[in-house]
């Protein structure tokens, strides 16, 4: 098999980490869109949320990431006995996961299930593949909020899908994916086809943002329901 060389090297971010809620065990963010989760191996792509959290909360662990261009809600955890508590809850997915993207073209249900195995092909890196033989369960739900018609600076109108995305597993790029899958990329995904329809070209960002979070808290038990809006 052959390695996988990482060439991608991360533009500075200006945006900055807000802090959305805090104890002694926890911290709730949103990260910007544009900021890696976690260091990279390349001392160019240094910057990261771990990296910036951790001069302000010592002992700071990530307990899941958001890739680079997704925006959001982190749970991050303070010591090593709330990461490994928050891990267990994911591995058992007892964690409830929702994101809102802006997705290509008008979907033609309001709702469905997208079920199709993700797969790693050295070969293809960065790009994930479907793959019924050698690719991990993932199962996707979706739900259409809002279908509109977005005009564009040379007068094309862009017809776009707000959707409501629930994954029951947490595969690498699985909601970018699974959206191509459905025929309707993730605007501003430049994986997947979410640069390639007419109009998407000077997309600011990937539309995608992690707008809810739901777990029990480790410590008090109490459940927590974190939601943030999409800046989009």
């Amino acid at each position: 098999m052959s390695a996988i060389i990482d060439t991608f090297i991360a533009p500075p971010c200006f945006a900055e980490i807000e802090i959305l809620w805090q104890d002694d065990d926890l911290i709730l963010i949103n990260k910007p869109s544009g900021l890696l989760s976690l260091s990279g191996k390349n001392p160019q792509n240094l910057d990261s949320v771990h990296y910036r959290l951790v001069q302000a909360f010592p002992g700071c662990t990530l307990v899941h990431r958001l890739d680079f261009g997704t925006s959001g809600l982190m749970v991050i955890a303070r010591n090593k006995a709330i990461n490994a508590a928050l891990c267990h809850q994911f591995s058992q997915r007892a964690i409830n996961k929702v994101y809102t993207a802006l997705l290509c073209g008008h979907v033609d249900n309001n709702e469905g299930v997208i079920d199709a195995p993700i797969a790693k092909d050295p070969a293809l890196f960065p790009l994930m593949s479907i793959c019924a033989i050698n690719g991990k369960p993932a199962r996707s739900h979706y739900r259409v909020v809002e279908r509109m018609f977005q005009e564009q600076e040379d007068g094309t109108v862009l017809p776009l899908t707000r959707v409501q995305l629930t994954p029951e597993t947490g595969r690498t790029h699985q909601l970018r994916i699974h959206c191509q899958q459905l025929g309707h990329p993730i605007i501003g995904c430049d994986l997947y086809g979410g640069l390639e329809w007419p109009g998407t070209e000077q997309t600011p960002r990937l539309m995608l943002h992690a707008s809810g979070l739901d777990f029990v808290h480790p410590v008090s038990g109490k459940a927590i329901n974190a939601r943030h809006d999409a800046p989009f």
